[in-house]
């Protein structure tokens, strides 16, 4: 078969990016065990790498009052995802658990998602539109699925949605690549980076 290149498309990118913190919310997707690791079912060399990155941007949004809620992966017994992936963030086990970096704070929400977007089965949506919230800022594995799948119902939920590129991890260059010129293509959403979010 021949070889096709294919040039990505210019992503527009923010240096710096001011959000107002009443109305931005912190969602960690799946920064768990089994994907952030070592010893992790599905453990990535790029998840892993996100851990401080996204820390330190946990620790700003803490500093400043924003709402966080983190996800976890959440499968049963005989779930059809693990003939995708295998087994995987079983319900309870240390897999499913959050990584200790990142651990959450009593006050903070944690959710339990079937499926690639943390929209569906739980109650994000509902959580969010309480808290007044306009700006979503979304960290996490993985980019070109759980993490592009909640940016896409976001923004169709009209959240403007925002990703700090270094706090995303992927399987490969191209699905990070790929996911990012989705979300400001397709969802008109932000890209920056951890450094570049200013809660204000």
């Amino acid at each position: 078969m021949p070889v096709i290149e294919i040039e990505v498309p210019d992503i527009p990118r923010k240096n710096q990016l001011e959000l107002p913190r009443d109305k931005s919310a912190l969602l960690i997707v799946d920064m768990q065990n089994d994907f952030a690791h070592d010893r992790g079912a599905l453990a990535g060399e790029s998840a892993r790498a996100i851990v401080p990155v996204i820390a330190g941007l946990l620790a700003k949004a803490r500093a400043a009052g924003v709402k966080v809620i983190f996800t976890q992966d959440w499968h049963h017994p005989g779930d059809p995802e693990f003939a995708l992936w295998g087994e995987h963030a079983k319900a309870g086990s240390w897999g499913a658990e959050i990584i200790g970096e990142l651990s959450p704070r009593p006050e903070e929400i944690v959710l339990q998602k079937p499926r690639y977007d943390a929209f569906y089965g739980t109650p994000l949506d509902h959580l969010l539109r309480s808290w007044r919230t306009e700006h979503l800022v979304i960290t996490g594995t993985v980019a070109n699925i759980c993490v592009l799948h909640t940016a896409g119902s976001a923004a169709l939920r009209w959240y403007r949605v925002v990703i700090p590129e270094d706090a995303v991890a992927a399987l490969t260059p191209f699905d990070q690549q790929s996911a990012l010129r989705q979300v400001t293509f397709l969802y008109r959403g932000a890209v920056t980076t951890a450094a570049g979010i200013r809660f204000t």
